[in-house]
């Protein structure tokens, strides 16, 4: 027997049912990376999260026979609505058996939270947060999994979720650049020379992490500025930036975040974070000493990058900036132990920056895809 369950958030142990659920389905996934245990329980504490201050959610846990089989949540991001007037809601974590009808009873559970609400189309998976992965892999099943930055799935996920009637909403890509075909054009990096030389743009570098923790407001700020015209934009909230910024600090390496500015504003910034999947994979989405210090270690071992996180201002296209962060992007996979990256999951909406990547020898190698679906 089947039975949908609406997570009460104040009941810890049905909060870590909700949690637990990828753990056990993935347990013997060696391209899965677990989650912090700690960031998915702040998802389900309305007090704690930002999001809540301005949206909604509830969290539901497929249960057949008296075993969990799957899990989802159920969001509405009122101001993405308001901004781009929709009547969208969005589902997020979702996990499931390969069991029709567990997924049928998880999605029937998201379309009748959204039918109270008024809301009239269901896009996902889409978090909370612009760092919160987007979409469900179609393309790179025997790669692993990029950190927290990204979501993994087994490839009958894509069957569950078009079964029940979803298709296509946009699809995130992501780009594997290796470091001796990662080469940028000598007139690109002559343009970035010279508003360099001009001052029309300068490079700002960090060496500590308090140094960067003291430009991280702004660096959000610029961050919400930038993709204002990206299919997934929504404004930000200060807390909000402020509280997906902490948990990137956790992943940072000062050296390699590179902002942009021009007559000392912001306008551009590359955040490029060091692969440490193989210590989160080892750590079981737990903290503490241990972990932090195998973490630390990972820091300086892995010869893999995300760049998650590239960027310059509309209005500062073609003006070099684009130019300056393309060769500062050369220098990460250059002047570092790194001789692979990934730029994680580009919109395809993005056209000119994947036009860009494929031209300095990026390829596209993983697939993740957002779905949509009228109710």
């Amino acid at each position: 027997m089947l039975t949908i369950e609406k997570v009460d958030f104040q009941s810890k142990a049905q909060v870590n049912r909700f949690v637990r659920i990828p753990f056990r389905l993935y347990a013997n996934c060696a391209q899965w990376v677990p989650p912090f245990i700690s960031d998915i329980e702040a998802m389900l504490n309305k007090k704690k999260h930002p999001y809540y201050e301005h949206s909604d959610g509830d969290f539901f846990i497929a249960v057949r026979d008296g075993r969990d089989v799957g899990r989802i949540a159920a969001l509405e991001n009122r101001p993405f609505n308001q901004y781009h007037k929709t009547q969208d809601a969005e589902f997020y974590l979702f996990d499931c058996e390969d069991d029709q009808e567990a997924a049928n009873g998880l999605f029937n559970a998201v379309f009748e939270w959204a039918r109270q609400r008024g809301l009239n189309h269901v896009v996902g998976p889409k978090g909370l947060s612009p760092f919160d992965g987007y979409g469900i892999l179609v393309e790179g099943f025997d790669k692993r999994q990029m950190m927290v930055m990204m979501n993994y799935n087994y490839p009958y996920y894509a069957k569950l979720v078009e079964t029940i009637g979803f298709t296509k909403e946009v699809d995130f890509v992501s780009c594997y650049l290796a470091q001796d075909k990662f080469i940028v054009p000598e007139k690109v990096k002559k343009a970035a020379e010279i508003v360099q030389k001009r001052g029309t743009f300068k490079v700002l570098n960090f060496r500590k992490q308090r140094d960067l923790v003291n430009y991280a407001n702004r660096i959000g700020e610029a961050y919400n500025k930038t993709f204002v015209n990206n299919w997934e934009y929504y404004p930000l909230t200060a807390k909000e930036i402020s509280f997906t910024l902490e948990g990137l600090l956790k992943v940072a390496d000062p050296k390699l975040i590179k902002i942009i500015t021009h007559q000392d504003e912001i306008v551009g910034f590359l955040l490029a974070f060091p692969d440490i999947s193989a210590a989160l994979q080892r750590g079981k989405g737990k903290i503490n000493v241990f972990t932090i210090i195998d973490m630390l270690i990972e820091f300086k071992r892995t010869k893999w990058v995300s760049l998650n996180g590239a960027g310059v201002l509309p209005q500062y296209h073609g003006l070099g900036g684009n130019a300056l962060m393309y060769t500062e992007m050369e220098k990460t996979l250059h002047d570092y132990q790194f001789i692979h990256a990934e730029l994680t999951q580009v919109a395809e909406t993005a056209v000119q920056m994947r036009k860009d990547l494929m031209n300095v020898g990026g390829r596209a190698y993983k697939n993740h895809r957002v779905y949509q679906m009228h109710i």
